[in-house]
């Protein structure tokens, strides 16, 4: 199929599995089937996080990234299970060969999602659609799972089909409506439209697309910033944007919001030293190496700092990686102020498996980055 101007209309695939974490817990685990499964952290002490959550939890209102103890609170019989990465990778390994049987055009997002092209595809069928249709039920009948998909001919309208009929849905969104399918969309809905973003838009009178719509780039970009010029193609239908199949990793992080906000003392410290080895724990498992740690801390009035220390070799030992998070945590001029969120973060990255051990102590401190 061609545009007007000759060219091929772009086929993407956007998959998102349903649940994931949880039901590969509810598959592999008999007991857990059909009972509100919470995957994460846990209830007690001063809790976890939600990672995943079973549908019949989020019957309860239970959501990922809420805290263990407001789910607990919401649905006092669910169960509550940790994580198993080791086992969620290798069914999403298993996906993505399943994947490469239609395209070798695959953006992997996540474990659980990713964007296919498929304007060309391998096998020949030519139908998005009926690729999807072909994706979804083989892996129903060989991992025992479902997935959603959405179709369409740009990255934007196909993931914002996975997500219109889930649990186990399919969504096409073809060029004849996408413009009104966008005109029609709220703006909650939008790429990089957070709570902040869509109150400051509410506030403007701006609620749907068609709203967006009727301002110029040269507004959307005052009032939004270079998002806005995002803003102002998307409504029309416009994305460019393509499936990468190769993109580079540019940083591997691990953060946590306090259930309340502390001040700098030996809780503290606990708390970055468990944040500092889950974020390098990331990394062993990725097998790569960043030259560069990077601490964020979100204050109680939701202002964000970074700070940030480069050294000439890759960092590849625990200790270094928590004194070096302590380190930039002891530059902080904390005075009064309470601390929400730490998290610690690698890039940077050099040689997949470093050769040379971690034996220069010789960094560079970046001034503090507000955001």
């Amino acid at each position: 199929m061609e545009n007007e101007s000759g060219n091929l209309v772009r086929k993407i695939i956007h998959i998102d599995m349903d649940a994931f974490y949880a039901s590969v817990e509810q598959r592999d685990f008999p007991e857990y089937r059909g009972k509100p499964l919470v995957v994460g952290g846990s209830p007690e002490g001063r809790g976890g996080v939600v990672a995943t959550a079973s549908y019949e939890a989020r019957k309860f209102g239970i959501r990922s990234a809420m805290t263990a103890k407001k789910a607990q609170q919401l649905c006092p019989y669910a169960i509550f299970v940790r994580p198993r990465f080791a086992a969620y990778k290798e069914v999403s390994q298993r996906i993505r060969e399943i994947f490469s049987r239609y395209t070798d055009l695959i953006e992997p997002l996540s474990l659980d999602e990713a964007y296919l092209d498929v304007t060309v595809d391998k096998l020949n069928i030519g139908s998005a659609i009926t690729i999807a249709e072909q994706i979804k039920q083989a892996i129903k009948d060989e991992l025992n799972l479902t997935a959603s998909a959405g179709v369409s001919i740009n990255k934007f309208a196909a993931k914002i089909a996975s997500d219109m009929n889930k649990p186990d849905g399919l969504t096409f969104i073809g060029p004849s409506r996408l413009e009104k399918f966008m005109e029609q969309l709220p703006v909650e809905k939008f790429f990089g439209v957070g709570k902040v973003t869509a109150e400051k838009m509410k506030r403007q009178g701006l609620h749907t697309g068609a709203d967006l719509k009727q301002l110029t780039e040269q507004r959307l970009i005052q009032l939004f910033g270079k998002t806005g010029k995002f803003f102002y193609s998307i409504v029309r239908g416009i994305d460019h944007r393509r499936v990468q199949p190769h993109q580079e990793t540019k940083s591997i992080s691990a953060e946590d919001t306090f259930s309340y906000d502390l001040g700098k003392g030996e809780e503290l410290s606990d708390w970055l030293v468990q944040i500092a080895t889950s974020a390098f724990k990331r990394v062993q498992h990725y097998e790569i190496y960043g030259r560069t740690l990077t601490l964020k801390v979100k204050f109680g009035d939701f202002k964000i700092i970074t700070r940030s220390m480069s050294f000439a070799n890759p960092i590849v030992d625990l200790a270094h990686v928590q004194e070096t998070a302590k380190i930039l945590l002891d530059h902080l001029d904390l005075g009064d102020k309470k601390i929400r969120l730490l998290g610690v973060s690698f890039s940077n990255f050099g040689e997949s498996k470093p050769k040379v051990k971690y034996n220069n102590h010789q960094p560079t401190l970046f001034p503090t980055t507000n955001t």
